[in-house]
């Protein structure tokens, strides 16, 4: 197994645990339209609507997959050290599904990774828990989750 197919089963695992599934679309609690596994984007770069068709699993499956690869490839631009670690490749991967690359590309989380100074990184990633304004629940668990991979 490569180092990128180990990253994807890392993302697409912790994506799965934390975003859960949902046929029909739902406003996130960032205010966006999203569908199957946290999809805001369909695989043909369009928005999902609230007025979407209710999607399968495996439909959801196949967009989650498509949308880590676009969010790996993205993480590997901006932090190519990454490659060396596939597990910790797929730890910021769900990160960046989650919360995008823009951000990832101006944050101290990634300048801490590119140092390779894991203990800041996770220190770094554990301040990403807001959603809506608001601490979440969920965000906290989930950065507690990616952060496992950034110390193994």
């Amino acid at each position: 197994m490569g180092p990128t197919s180990k990253a994807l089963e890392v993302a697409e695992s912790l994506c799965k645990q934390f975003e859960g599934f949902s046929a029909v679309p739902y406003i996130c609690p960032a205010g966006m339209a999203t569908i199957g596994y946290g999809a805001v984007f369909k695989p043909d770069g369009s928005k999902v609507s609230l007025d979407h068709p209710a999607i399968t699993k495996e439909t959801a499956e196949e967009w989650l997959k498509h949308s880590i690869l676009y969010y790996m490839s993205a993480v590997i631009k901006l932090s190519p050290i990454l490659l060396k670690y596939p597990q910790k490749l797929g730890a910021i991967t769900s990160f960046a599904y989650n919360l995008g690359t823009t951000r990832y590309k101006a944050s101290t989380l990634r300048a801490r990774i590119n140092e390779e100074n894991w203990p800041q990184a996770v220190a770094e990633l554990k301040t990403w828990r807001r959603g809506g304004g608001k601490i979440l629940a969920g965000l906290v668990r989930r950065r507690a989750a990616e952060s496992l991979y950034l110390i193994s």
